[in-house]
Parts: structure tokens; sequence; C-alpha cells
């Protein structure tokens, strides 16, 4: 098994997060936690995969529930470069199609800026 690592930077918009290895119940929350602490108020939140191999039915549950908390707080939660393993979880139980899913994390990030952008300007 490989173990999670995760490391946490700002990007405008919100934070960005890289996460590598596997994501299973016997770590799951630990992604919870560190994405709730690293998280601002309102901005998005970008989750790198580049390096996830693996996610079981927790990690799904822990993206979901992710996904809810950055909404609630009028942001969007962003995966970026999802493949193998984890992208086939996400295809089928359905969630892919329900989460914003980009190529990279630099265009997450770029689309995360841009949706803040038009969000400002919609309050001028």
């Amino acid at each position: 098994m490989s173990p999670l690592s995760l490391s946490c930077r700002d990007v405008p918009g919100g934070a960005l997060i890289t996460v590598t290895g596997e994501l299973d119940s016997t770590n799951a929350d630990q992604l919870e936690s560190y994405a709730e602490r690293h998280r601002l108020p309102g901005p998005g939140l970008v989750l790198d995969l580049t390096g996830l191999t693996f996610m079981d039915s927790r990690g799904l549950h822990v993206l979901l529930r992710l996904n809810a908390a950055v909404r609630g707080q009028g942001g969007l939660l962003r995966l970026a470069a999802v493949h193998d393993v984890p992208a086939r979880v996400l295809q089928i139980t359905g969630v892919w199609l329900a989460l914003h899913i980009h190529p990279d994390a630099q265009h997450a990030a770029a689309a995360m800026h841009e949706h803040q952008a038009d969000g400002v300007r919609d309050r001028q």
C-alpha cells in the first residue's frame, strides 16, 4: 500500500491540494481534515490527483463531502488529472458527471480563478 501524501499551496481563487498515493478507508479522514484546514471560506478548492493511484468508496465519500462543503460556502471543488482506478470509480458511480474535472492542475486553477473573477464582476 502506498501511503497518502498531501501538500497545499495557494493559487488565485483558492487552494490547490496535491494528493499522492492511495485514498482508502484507512486515510480518507486525513484528506478531509487536511482540506478543511487549508481551504478558505468562499473560494474554490482544487485537488490535484495526478499521483493518486487508488481510491475506494470511502475516498469517494470524502470527495462528495468536500464538494458539498465547498459549495456550501459559495465555492467549487475542482478535480485535476484524475486517472486510472480513481477515474474508473468516479465514472462507474456516476460522480464523474457531477464534479468539475479538469485535465490538469493548471487548467483547474485557471478555471477557479476565472470563476472567482466572474463572481467579483457580478457583484459590481
